[in-house]
């Protein structure tokens, strides 16, 4: 009764168009009222979830995010990018691709990636004849990638449910991150060139120089918070705001896009967004607790190891299902839900949770490109003004790159286990 109750409630509201956080919520407080729970019990559970010294990186890294679109940081990638790929034919195709790649070292956020490539490159890319379909899709694709590569917020809040190493996670998640991205420049570069759009002109050594100079402190973000979590001088928390202050410091000294007045509207800018994904932990640490109670994780684990032993077919199995949820899903909730109920059934199989982890993340990132609820995919569509139906199918070549990432990784698990 229990069950029908949660799965009624929660298909309900989600119809009904109810926001993810709510709809959780609602069909976590029916059940336990049901259970005969007294209410305080509730608000505990919500406190208790977001009580996290981990989880503290999230809004830390959405306030460097933050900084870095409204700081110059953003323009000063870009440029970089351009000065490499300058006299290629589509050069700015691949500079959105790069800059992708180079900003979800930063950023943390696939959405925030997205709004920032799309507002800089597409207006440009239109200018010069690319097809507006073709560039929205690129754009959604490359901010995407910013949910995989290091720092990752999917990857913080794996890291905490699964009570993995953030660090190892942030490293193992490098290679397929850059894979995915260069996999979006060779399909650039044969689109580009089938259609004949046109190079930059390439850029003389000595601008090269330059515009390395001017994004040097930017490139070196990423690399900072890599080194510096594995090698044990901040945790993953301190590292966010270690990460902050770098990229306060480069938006008002280095690169004089940020005013200190401009410092408050940004950190109320990056409280909204953090307060939205704490509403969906808390909302989610209380759909999980209820189902926990009554050891439906634990069923429907040993009933995917009872479909079959065999690690890669249980592997692909999960990689169908963790599809099928980022279409109606954003990672966030998805990953808090499922990964107590997955990870110890990829683990009874022999799967490295790192592994899982990372497969876990690239395939929900899928979602951001899926509709109905593809995040990156609506604000693509925002930007750009291209119809959703139009851009779903032009994101398809896109998904499929990551989708193969995702199966060298299934059956070459050294790509990420290397870093245990």
């Amino acid at each position: 009764m229990l069950t029908a109750i949660i799965i009624v409630t929660f298909v309900l509201f989600l119809v009904l168009g109810l926001p993810i956080a709510f709809v959780l919520a609602v069909s976590s407080i029916s059940a336990a009222l049901f259970l005969g729970l007294p209410l305080d019990i509730i608000c505990q559970r919500f406190f208790t979830a977001i009580d996290s010294f981990p989880l503290m990186a999230i809004p830390l890294f959405m306030l460097a995010g933050t900084f870095m679109s409204k700081g110059g940081i953003t323009e000063a990638i870009i440029g970089f990018a351009l000065s490499i790929v300058g006299g290629i034919r589509g050069s700015l195709a691949h500079v959105v691709a790069i800059s992708g790649i180079i900003m979800g070292g930063i950023s943390g956020s696939g959405v925030a990636d997205t709004a920032a490539l799309g507002t800089v490159m597409v207006p440009e890319m239109k200018k010069r004849g690319y097809d507006v379909e073709f560039s929205a899709a690129l754009v959604a694709a490359s901010g995407a990638i910013g949910l995989i590569i290091p720092p990752s917020i999917a990857i913080i809040i794996y890291g905490v449910a699964t009570q993995s190493s953030i660090g190892d996670l942030f490293l193992a998640a490098v290679i397929p991150g850059v894979a995915i991205g260069f996999g979006f420049l060779i399909y650039s570069w044969w689109y580009t060139r089938k259609h004949n759009y046109p190079a930059e002109g390439a850029v003389p050594f000595k601008e090269k120089v330059l515009r390395f100079k001017t994004a040097f402190w930017a490139l070196l973000m990423p690399v900072m918070i890599i080194w510096g979590i594995r090698g044990g001088v901040f945790t993953p928390t301190e590292g966010g705001a270690v990460v902050a202050v770098y990229a306060l410091i480069l938006s008002l000294f280095v690169y004089r896009k940020l005013s200190i007045k401009d410092i408050i509207p940004v950190c109320i800018e990056a409280a909204i967004s953090t307060a939205a994904i704490a509403i969906i932990i808390a909302s989610t640490s209380l759909f999980g607790w209820i189902l926990a109670s009554e050891r439906i994780p634990q069923m429907l684990s040993a009933a995917l190891v009872a479909i079959t032993d065999n690690k890669i077919i249980l592997l692909i199995i999960v990689i169908g299902l963790l599809l099928i949820v980022g279409m109606f899903l954003d990672s966030s909730p998805a990953i808090l839900l499922l990964s107590p109920i997955l990870a110890p059934a990829m683990q009874a199989v022999g799967v490295d949770l790192v592994q899982f982890g990372i497969i876990m993340v690239i395939t929900l990132t899928v979602g951001l490109l899926s509709p109905p609820v593809g995040t990156a995919l609506f604000v693509s569509s925002n930007v750009t003004k291209v119809p959703l139906l139009k851009l779903s199918v032009r994101v398809l070549p896109f998904i499929g790159v990551m989708l193969l990432v995702t199966l060298i990784i299934a059956f070459i698990p050294e790509t990420v286990t290397w870093v245990s």
